[in-house]
């Protein structure tokens, strides 16, 4: 029988539930009985993770007891920057499936050197630490473009998944390979929604998706 998943979402709503779409994709079914079970919050009000850290902390930790309380057998959060606070989901004592770490796996089955980061300051520092930890090299957006990137996301945010807002993703991905990246990892759950991996010249590793195979491989072992 397949395991309970428990998800720790909105951060943000848009980003979850195309997660939860994704899970659904990846899951080899006949009908509605061999799909997963989830349980989820959708939280929107969790503190922001960049400037409230330990308060962000605390309620993931209230989020994972719940989620336990629900019937969770593992649990998954499809926020990248949030993993930093990852200790208080853990304290729930289930299984807890690392999307930084899967997704960093993922990056170094592409035999990939040089890596560009699409990601929040936060969910930057999480990568960079995790690549250089296993020998790569970061390629990091510069100071205008990290501006015009949380710019993309809080668009995103808004419910702007327009045009606009698509092409400007699509350059910063470009500006990452023109600087060297020999894959790009889209490292914030709101970038799969503006950008597609045709529109970047190299492997796009997309965390989200890293993820929602993971949670498939979790839950039907």
């Amino acid at each position: 029988m397949n395991k309970v998943l428990g998800v720790l979402g909105g951060m943000g709503p848009a980003a979850t539930v195309a997660f939860l779409a994704r899970v659904q994709a990846l899951t080899p079914a006949q009908g509605d009985a061999d799909h997963i079970r989830v349980v989820m919050d959708l939280n929107p009000q969790v503190p922001d993770r960049n400037t409230q850290p330990g308060e962000a902390e605390a309620e993931l930790a209230t989020m994972a007891r719940r989620l336990k309380a629900a019937g969770a057998e593992v649990l998954a959060m499809p926020c990248n920057t949030a993993h930093a606070q990852k200790a208080g989901i853990e304290a729930a004592g289930l299984p807890f499936i690392d999307m930084i770490a899967a997704t960093v796996a993922a990056v170094k089955g592409q035999d990939a050197r040089r890596v560009g980061i699409l990601a929040t300051p936060g969910g930057e520092a999480l990568y960079r630490a995790a690549l250089e930890a296993e020998g790569m090299k970061t390629v990091l957006l510069e100071v205008p473009d990290r501006e015009a990137f949380m710019a993309c996301v809080y668009a995103v945010k808004r419910g702007d998944t327009g045009s606009t807002n698509r092409a400007e993703m699509a350059r910063l991905a470009g500006a990452l390979t023109l600087a060297g990246a020999d894959a790009v990892i889209a490292g914030c759950t709101e970038v799969p929604l503006l950008l597609d991996a045709a529109e970047v010249s190299v492997a796009l590793v997309d965390s989200a998706e890293v993820l929602a195979g993971a949670c498939v491989e979790a839950c039907r072992a």
